[in-house]
């Protein structure tokens, strides 16, 4: 590969990660081309780019990142692919978790960006699994908020109802 070609790559790499909230670094390093090609398939069924990056152009991307990535680029050793996703922060950690259900051990977990907060280690990727997209936080909140009105009126509708009840048994004893 020609200096050219590998500052493209590099180039391209560093806008695709100052552009990507989530992305995932996995070891490829002892996957077989079928491996690799499954799980690029359910990547891509799940809307997730899987990518093979040289560990020299990926330190040199993300050097470009104005977070400070320094944990990152510790991990950078044998083969690495990055996992890039836009919709939530979660969903490669599904992903590799529902990918070793098949009775494959790898890719291994190197390490996650989400929003700025860096995950160094293959045993974050529990805790990856269980971190909430922005659309289910605000339906948490949304929820949250919701939930002291709806107690308020449903009392009241039923004290309402009890009152009427009794005042309906009182006048017709009389």
């Amino acid at each position: 590969m020609t200096r050219e070609e590998k500052e493209i790559i590099v180039r391209d790499l560093s806008e695709k990660l100052a552009n990507t909230n989530y992305f995932y670094i996995t070891d490829a390093s002892t996957m077989t081309v079928a491996g690799i090609n499954a799980f690029r398939r359910l990547a891509f069924d799940r809307g997730i780019e899987y990518k093979v990056y040289k560990n020299t152009l990926i330190k040199k991307a993300l050097e470009t990142l104005s977070a400070d990535t320094t944990e990152l680029q510790g991990v950078l050793k044998g083969a690495s692919g990055i996992l890039f996703s836009t919709e939530s922060g979660n969903a490669p950690a599904k992903l590799l978790k529902d990918f070793r259900k098949t009775g494959r051990t790898l890719p291994l977990l190197k390490g996650a960006f989400i929003d700025s907060g860096i995950y160094v280690g293959e045993e974050q990727l529990e805790n990856l699994t269980k971190i909430k997209s922005k659309q289910e936080l605000i339906g948490d909140v949304i929820g949250l908020l919701q939930s002291p009105a709806k107690n308020v009126v449903s009392a009241l509708q039923s004290s309402g109802g009890k009152l009427a009840g009794i005042l309906k048994t009182l006048s017709e004893k009389e």
